[in-house]
């Protein structure tokens, strides 16, 4: 048999074939096989792919061969990913507000390509990307990637921040000045992605959005604030801000309704501790950043959870409850 244009690719093209139209429920004979070869320009016999099959057995490939008639079929058993961790990742592209709509789609496509056009095709009917809140700063990818080569080159990063104004139009912070900054980590908080570091204007820990950084740059300048983030667990640094707003850290008592415990949980953590007050209640001791963020969150659930200690929170909040009741009843 003549050699095709293709020859010297056929286990790679033998492999895709495989990886494209086979998995657990769909199988190909070796003359099926034969023909979607030759229609990318390879030719082969069957005495030669069954030597092919073995070679790409021994890469690591699963081929399972299981007979069928008079003869066999061939398929891929265990892959890279399964249909369940697929619709996982699938998931959390098409929910993260940080991922472009482009990226989402351009993300998902490359997913479907880890299994089989049968399983890809399942999986496109629960994408609905469309609809989603996303970010619009299509950089936010490379951003990233410096970011990652500023902290193992241990350099600072300079970059400009801006936020939209009334006229949804860009304006930058600082009037245009570059910010300084030693990154430290990147951390994902109500979904979106935020920059950990020590910024050199304020000498402190700040947090920057991502998608809100521009044209960013890395610097030769050493890291600073290495002693502040030797001793920082910055999961639970992240946990005790809402929103990414800063504000003083106190140690916070929230009277709670027995039923609001998951809620506590879920925000601060197994380890927060629990003092019973009565056959329906406890007071859950936190350690926040007070902001006003902060008070909204407590606010927003309603009669189940109330400050009680220090003072001085206590005192924060009645004086925004007084500040909204201005607002909408008195205005």
């Amino acid at each position: 048999m003549a050699k095709g244009e293709n020859q010297r690719l056929k286990l790679f093209y033998l492999l895709d074939i495989l990886n494209t139209y086979t998995d657990d429920e769909h199988a190909l004979s070796m003359a099926e096989i034969i023909v979607k070869l030759a229609a990318y320009g390879v030719n082969a016999e069957r005495k030669s792919l069954y030597t092919d099959i073995e070679e790409l057995r021994h890469y690591g490939a699963d081929i399972i061969g299981e007979k069928a008639g008079q003869g066999y079929t061939y398929r891929i058993g265990n892959r890279k990913f399964e249909i369940a961790e697929l619709k996982l990742l699938m998931d959390a592209v098409q929910s993260s507000k940080f991922i472009t709509r482009k990226k989402s789609s351009e993300l998902i496509k490359k997913l479907e390509d880890q299994t089989s056009k049968y399983h890809a095709a399942t999986l496109n009917h629960q994408v609905f990307v469309a609809g989603r809140v996303k970010t619009m700063n299509e950089s936010i990818y490379y951003n990233v990637d410096l970011i990652h080569t500023a902290i193992s080159e241990d350099v600072k990063v300079r970059f400009r921040y801006f936020m939209w104004d009334e006229n949804k139009k860009q304006v930058y912070r600082r009037e245009g000045a570059y910010y300084s900054v030693s990154p430290w980590g990147l951390t994902w908080d109500d979904e979106n992605y935020y920059m950990i570091g020590y910024d050199d204007a304020y000498e402190s820990i700040r947090y920057y959005r991502v998608d809100k950084m521009k044209k960013i740059l890395l610097t030769e300048d050493k890291r600073e604030g290495r002693d502040r983030f030797d001793s920082l667990d910055m999961a639970a640094y992240s946990k005790k801000r809402f929103g990414m707003f800063d504000g003083e850290e106190t140690e916070v008592k929230l009277l709670c309704e027995n039923d609001m415990a998951g809620v506590i949980i879920d925000r601060f953590g197994k380890s927060t501790p629990f003092l019973k007050q009565d056959e329906n209640h406890f007071v859950a001791i936190v350690s926040v950043a007070v902001s006003v963020q902060f008070l909204g969150w407590i606010m927003a659930l309603g009669d189940g959870v109330k400050v009680v200690g220090p003072e001085s929170v206590v005192e924060e909040m009645k004086a925004e409850i007084s500040r909204l009741n201005e607002m909408y009843l008195e205005g």
